[in-house]
Parts: C-alpha cells; sequence; structure tokens
C-alpha cells in the first residue's frame, strides 16, 4: 500500500488560473408594513382641564409586530404653554428596541370641505429617513399640535367630537440570496394509486350490477367521492343490501368510465371504451357521461365531459349535444353550440341532421335562443360587408335574385 504525500499548490499555478473567481450575490429588501387605525374621541369638552399631562388613549394596535397607541393631551403635555394646545403623539406601547417606522396622522374636517389637517412621512422623502423608537413607551407627535382656541372653533370640532386616522409603517428588511439546493418532490400519484386498487379489486366491498356485468368497488371511496352514492351507501335512506347495487338507465362503459374517473381523477381513453376509432363514437360517450357525471354530482368530471364536447363539437353531433348541455345547465357548452350552429355555413347543415329534429322535441325554447344567436350572426356579417356582397341561406341577394354559389 502506497503512502499518501501533503499537496503544495504553487502560488504559480493559482495566480495564472484561467478560471474566473466564483460569483455570488444577495439583495437586501426594506418595505414597510402599514396599518391604519382610525380614532374618534366623542364629548371633548368633558375633558378639557383634565391637567397637564392628562392624556386620553386610543385602543392598542398591532403593526409589524409591535403594538401602538394613540396618545391625546386635551391641556397639552408641556407645562411650559399652559395648556394653550393640545398635544398628540403616536406612541410604541409594547416591548422593542429601534424600532424604525413613518408616520401620518389626519384630523378629519367634519363639515364636508375636505380641508383635512395632514402630517404625513409616505409622500416626502425624509432627510434622516424613518423614525427610530428606541424603546417601549417612545412617541412620535407634536406638543403643539393646534392651539386649543383655535380647534373649538374650528370645522375639526363638531358636535363635541374630533376625528383622527393615524398609518403607522413598520420598516421591515430581509436579504434574499441564491437558492443553491433544492429538493424537487415528485407528482401526487395518488390518483395511480386508487386506480391499481380499482384494477386489483382488493378489499372490494360492494358490487354494482349494471346491464348484467358486475363492477366491484370500495364503498369508502365512492362515498368520498360522490354525495349521491354517499347517501345511498351510508344516508339514512341507503339501500336495503348495500353489497349489491342495481344501477338502471346508465350504460356499463358509461359506468366503467364513471368509476374510472372516481379512482383514477381523470378520463379514460374514449375509443378504448367504445372499442371503435370513431370521433362521433367518442362524443357519444362523452355525452352519456356528462349525464352520469351530473346524475351522481361529480362536478369536475361534468366539467371535463363539457370541455371534450366543446372540442369535437361537429356538424352531426352538435344539436343532441346542445340537448344535453341545456338539459343538464352547461351554460358554457351551450353557448359554444349555439356559436357553431348560428354560423351560415353550418346552420343549413345542423337544421338537417337527425339531431336536429330531437333538439326541437326535447327542448323547444333553446331556438328561440338560437333565433338570437343567427341574428347577431347575420348583423354582424351586414355590417362587415355593407350589404354588397350578402347572400341567404335560399340563395338569394337582397333584391330576391337568385345568385350562383361559388366554391373556393
Amino acid at each position: 500500500m502506497g503512502t499518501i504525500k501533503p499537496f503544495r499548490e504553487s502560488s504559480k499555478a493559482s495566480s495564472n488560473s484561467s478560471h474566473p473567481p466564483p460569483v455570488t450575490s444577495s439583495t437586501a429588501r426594506f418595505e414597510t408594513v402599514n396599518v391604519s387605525h382610525d380614532f374618534k374621541i366623542n364629548g371633548y369638552s368633558l375633558n378639557k382641564g383634565m391637567g397637564i399631562g392628562k392624556y386620553i388613549t386610543s385602543d392598542t394596535f398591532v403593526v409589524g409586530g409591535y403594538e401602538w397607541a394613540i396618545y391625546f393631551y386635551p391641556d397639552g403635555k408641556s407645562m411650559e404653554d399652559n395648556a394653550a394646545y393640545v398635544s398628540i403623539f403616536i406612541a410604541l406601547v409594547s416591548d422593542g428596541a429601534d424600532v424604525r417606522a413613518l408616520f401620518e396622522l389626519t384630523l378629519f374636517d367634519q363639515s364636508g370641505k375636505g380641508n383635512h389637517k395632514v402630517h404625513s412621512h409616505f409622500e416626502r422623502r425624509l432627510e434622516s429617513g424613518p423614525y427610530t423608537l428606541k424603546y417601549r413607551g417612545s412617541m412620535w407627535g407634536y406638543k403643539r399640535y393646534f392651539k386649543r382656541t383655535v380647534l373649538e372653533s374650528s370645522d375639526y370640532l363638531k358636535d363635541d367630537c374630533l376625528s383622527f386616522k393615524c398609518v403607522v409603517g413598520v420598516v421591515k428588511s430581509q436579504t434574499e440570496g441564491p437558492k443553491i439546493y433544492s429538493i424537487t418532490a415528485p407528482p401526487s400519484d395518488i390518483g395511480q394509486q386508487f386506480g391499481k386498487l380499482l384494477e386489483s379489486r382488493k378489499c372490494a366491498d360492494v358490487n354494482f350490477e349494471v346491464d348484467g356485468e358486475i363492477f366491484p368497488a370500495h364503498k369508502l371511496v365512492i362515498a368520498a367521492r360522490s354525495p349521491v352514492f354517499r347517501a345511498q351507501l351510508f344516508g339514512p335512506l341507503k339501500d336495503k343490501d348495500t353489497r349489491c347495487i342495481k344501477v338502471e338507465d346508465i350504460e356499463a362503459p358509461v359506468f366503467k368510465a364513471l368509476l374510472h374517473f372516481m379512482y383514477w381523477d381523470n378520463l379514460p381513453d374514449m375509443l378504448e371504451l367504445v372499442g371503435a376509432n370513431s370521433r362521433w363514437a367518442s362524443t357519444l360517450m362523452a355525452q352519456h357521461l356528462l349525464a352520469a357525471a351530473d346524475r351522481y354530482a361529480l362536478d369536475r368530471l361534468k366539467l371535463l365531459c363539457e370541455a371534450k364536447l366543446c372540442e369535437d363539437i361537429a356538424i352531426n353531433t352538435v344539436a343532441t349535444t346542445l340537448a344535453l348541455a341545456e338539459q343538464h345547465h352547461c351554460f358554457q357548452l351551450k353557448a359554444a353550440c349555439l356559436r357553431f350552429i348560428a354560423m351560415p355555413e353550418n346552420l343549413k347543415a345542423v337544421m338537417q341532421s337527425d339531431g336536429f329534429d330531437y333538439l326541437k322535441e326535447s327542448c323547444p325554447a333553446v331556438l328561440t335562443e338560437l333565433l338570437q344567436y343567427v341574428a347577431r350572426v347575420t348583423e354582424h356579417n351586414v355590417l362587415a360587408s355593407g350589404f354588397g356582397n350578402m347572400t341567404f341561406l335560399d340563395g338569394s341577394d337582397l333584391n330576391g335574385r337568385r345568385v350562383k354559389q361559388r366554391l373556393y
């Protein structure tokens, strides 16, 4: 075994190094935490003559982690003024050392003229910076705030009441440096874990019978996801046999998709479920699944189905999708369908589809809304074209003459 020899770094090597020195950085941020406090003195005259140095205090309020209060001296704070002035101060009333703060004090003009008496540090730059209150009991304010005789004859005093507002801004600072180390947390996989539980069928304690097909599930999971199932499984009017529940008026593939969502929290592959590579079949499945989601109060699934149907709007399915949106109160999907049908290039073809007959029978009120949409689109087209090249659905122009349609 060899020996370990100490390594001596030559000064020449270090001085000739071509690597730049590492650069570090940090940022010091200063800001004020501002809180305002309103203070009213009702019965001002009853406090006159209470004595120089005697005060009325507001309730305490917290700013920047410190407690503050307003002190008002009806006969002044200083003996030398002989009660000729009123005094007012904002005081630090909790423990604190070298608390830096800005202040604003307003005495309201109660005549409605808006001539308020304002002293503010926020609107002007202080040459010496914010005030520093060194200990508990430190104050900022004015010994000669207002000559008492002038105050008592002014619009600031009304119905023997004075109204003050103060704003205290406590200076806070923090230093931010680069985040050298970080740990990335993986995304949530709770949906995958519940999905695997559904696939394994382990610990299943309820079966759903749909069109003769049995779907094992877990009561607590189903109840947690759907308030309807919760009432059916655990409510006061629950089914007599909660081990096997027969589900009517829903097809097995749709219920399978419903279970998939309740465990996996996402939409299943629609084409895989219907076993066909058809956009129409996928839309049909999404329509049925939306109705089931509404039935079992699965709001997120309902919205996902709305989004899917909105993406797949087509001539041959839009009428039935519109009827579905009307019946299940899907307002965004309904608006999208109406806009699509009202477009001149779509309207005639949609009206000739089988789904439009179903729409007229099941939701006749929607036709009125459709006419309003058509009117808006027509009006827009008229304004855009200036009437010059406009043609109607029957192929005639404004003068009733037949116009040969061109294909571009």
